[in-house]
């Protein structure tokens, strides 16, 4: 059994749903459980129309929910035709958009957009997805049955980010998916969605999607994780920053993680936590070019200095000094603390005997933050820096390459400079808008064009 998971572009009109059931068709003798997103781009006005609603425009959000009606419905009239599944589909799309048109009413009578009303609406993408992908492909010919995931997914009530309750969500799998997959059918859920014991609609984060299919894998001991999506599979860096870009086709665990972390953006990082636990094998594939190699994610590739090279910009460094604070005990995890307490996640961390330094994307709570660390020495933020990140399994066994990567910086300004405690990541911090150029001259420093 494998679990394949679609995303947004993968299912995002008529004719990418149609590539999907061709996909899903041909792992029939694999017996495939189907994770779908939304429809491309429905997550985010789902979003919009919450925020509308809330900040009392309420004509801006029936407005959206009527193109997004029309949009579901032009896909459920060209994928099923006129029979008596696209009646009952069409019915039951019309009341779940007449469901989300009751939530912005609410919602702009309220003027509050909670996190459990945010949930709501924003879960109304996998919810309508789901169901028409499921009858496409029973069209397609594919044995094909919707499942609610939320009869699956057993979540808590952290409205937003839900943690899941694993021990629940293997129960749930061998009541509503695996008696299916023994029949032959081929289960259908949304991804991203789950709910609380009490039945109330949670979202696991942005990116959800793909850890519903990884959490669903290993609640199931599945075979493999496919991740279809819109690119060939992970590559040796952003192809949107550096044209000669390659495919990685193996790469390990670890790797992947630290990629994605660090601005890798096909994979969500929690993606492969579920997986790494149970030794499943993730493959990336590409929905418009199913007969690419993809990429295979997995416990045993070989050890490289370098894997891929990943970026990202807009990252404020905070260094708080003290010619006292590191001779008291405690005061490393008293800093700590601080970031804790106020919900904000450190990427980076580089010290000095008088001093500590780290990096942090989400600067929501960062007045907070800097009032606390004042209590510890002087603290100065810096805005505007960019993180490069070098991964590599056999990076820290190699000082050749590190040299060779602050070599090939060449007159790039370099802020910090941090290799990781397992030796997998070397991360340097540099201007935000010199994140493109140093990844640049690091990619031709490791991986030069061969026609060079």
């Amino acid at each position: 059994m494998i679990v394949t998971k679609f995303g947004g572009t993968s299912v995002g009109d008529a004719a990418a749903i149609a590539r999907t059931a061709t996909i899903v068709r041909e792992r029939l003798d694999r017996h495939p459980v189907v994770v779908t997103s939304a429809l491309a781009g429905t997550t985010n006005r789902l979003i919009e129309i919450a925020q509308q609603a809330a900040a009392g425009q309420l004509i801006v959000a029936l407005s959206i929910i009527e193109e997004l009606r029309a949009r579901h419905f032009a896909a459920i009239d060209a994928l099923l035709g006129a029979d008596a599944v696209a009646d009952e589909i069409t019915v039951e799309t019309g009341a779940m958009f007449d469901e989300l048109a009751h939530l912005a009413e609410a919602l702009s009578v309220l003027g509050d957009l909670t996190p459990r009303s945010h949930d709501a609406v924003a879960a109304m993408g996998e919810r309508l997805a789901a169901p028409i992908v499921a009858a496409a492909l029973a069209k397609a010919g594919v044995p094909a049955v919707f499942v609610d995931a939320r009869r699956v997914m057993a979540t808590t009530a952290d409205f937003g980010r839900a943690e899941p309750r694993t021990d629940e969500i293997a129960i749930h799998c061998r009541t509503h998916i695996l008696p299916l997959v023994r029949q032959g059918k081929v289960p259908v859920l949304g991804g991203y969605i789950g709910a609380t014991a009490e039945g109330v609609t949670t979202t696991l984060g942005r990116g959800g999607s793909d850890y519903s299919a990884s959490l669903f894998g290993a609640a199931m001991d599945a075979e493999a994780i496919e991740i279809w999506t819109d690119v060939d599979g992970m590559l040796t860096a952003d192809p949107r920053v550096v044209s000669d870009a390659r495919l990685i086709e193996h790469i390990r665990f670890d790797e992947a993680a630290e990629l994605a972390t660090f601005g890798a953006k096909v994979l969500h990082p929690n993606t492969i936590a579920p997986a790494v636990r149970r030794g499943i094998p993730v493959y990336v594939f590409n929905s418009r070019n199913p007969k690419g190699r993809g990429t295979r994610i997995t416990f045993d590739a070989p050890r490289l200095p370098v894997r891929a090279i990943a970026g990202k910009a807009r990252t404020v460094v905070v260094k708080i000094r003290s010619p006292r604070m590191l001779a008291t005990p405690g005061a490393m995890r008293a800093i700590f603390e601080v970031f804790e307490r106020n919900r904000t996640s450190v990427d980076v961390v580089a010290t000095s005997v008088v001093s500590v330094s780290v990096t942090v994307d989400d600067d929501q709570h960062l007045e907070a933050v800097v009032a606390q660390l004042s209590a510890f020495g002087d603290v100065t933020v810096e805005r505007g820096r960019g993180i490069v990140a070098l991964v590599g399994a056999g990076l820290g066994e190699s000082t050749e390459t590190m040299a060779r990567a602050l070599t090939g910086l060449g007159d790039l300004r370099l802020h910090m400079v941090s290799l990781s405690a397992t030796g997998i990541n070397l991360t340097l911090i540099v201007d935000g808008d010199s994140v493109n150029e140093a990844m640049q001259r690091l990619h031709r420093t490791f991986f030069p064009s061969e026609a060079a």
